[in-house]
């Protein structure tokens, strides 16, 4: 059972990082940078699942990300502010970058059969009682070790790690350790169920 982790940049020109996992164990981990490089790496797995750090689908009631418009939220956002998790709007700045490449990114992989879903590291790790990167690549690298993960350095960079978490929550997503928020018409987040830090 492989799953791909991608924490996906914003543009091209910054890291993206890439964790590919099978079972607990991390295969490889590596920054990738254009959406053809990024491509060609997931294509080695062809039937893996996908798992990106990005949003990737736009709030209903909007036909673009480029109209001004007052809707800025998708339901599975409004449940992330239910719950306290803090996040970015897909319609804040840099963030639209990030999601019209992650929805490009999205349809290319689905044309060539893959599964993608979307995730979010920082949502999971607050979930799964493990610190974010912002406390330190340290404390997150520990909180990734004590979920049963082998294979993490210490040389891994905070998008690796980010690719590590997303990997994990598609690992929990195909075992059905899962919560799907949000509306599928609209658009998903897949987030550990709040009791699954590993084999419960």
């Amino acid at each position: 059972m492989v799953v791909i982790g991608v924490d996906l940049a914003g543009t091209e020109k910054n890291p993206t990082g890439i964790c590919i996992l099978e079972d607990l164990e991390i295969i490889e981990t590596k920054h990738v940078y254009s959406d053809e490089e990024l491509i060609n790496e997931l294509d080695k797995f062809k039937g893996a699942l996908v798992a990106i750090d990005a949003p990737l689908s736009i709030p209903r009631g909007r036909k673009s990300l480029d109209e001004k418009s007052d809707v800025h939220f998708r339901e599975c956002d409004r449940e992330l502010l239910k719950r306290g998790i803090k996040f970015f709007p897909v319609t804040l700045g840099p963030m639209r970058m990030l999601t019209k490449r992650g929805i490009r990114i999205k349809k290319k992989l689905e044309s060539k059969g893959f599964k993608v879903i979307e995730v979010f590291p920082g949502g999971a790790q607050d979930v799964l009682g493990i610190p974010r990167k912002t406390k330190g690549k340290e404390k997150l690298l520990a909180g990734l070790m004590s979920l049963g993960l082998r294979g993490l350095r210490k040389d891994m960079s905070d998008h690796e790690l980010d690719a590590v978490t997303a990997a994990f929550v598609g690992k929990l997503f195909l075992e059905g350790k899962y919560e799907a928020l949000g509306d599928p018409s609209e658009g998903l987040i897949i987030m550990p169920k709040p009791s699954d830090r590993l084999n419960d």
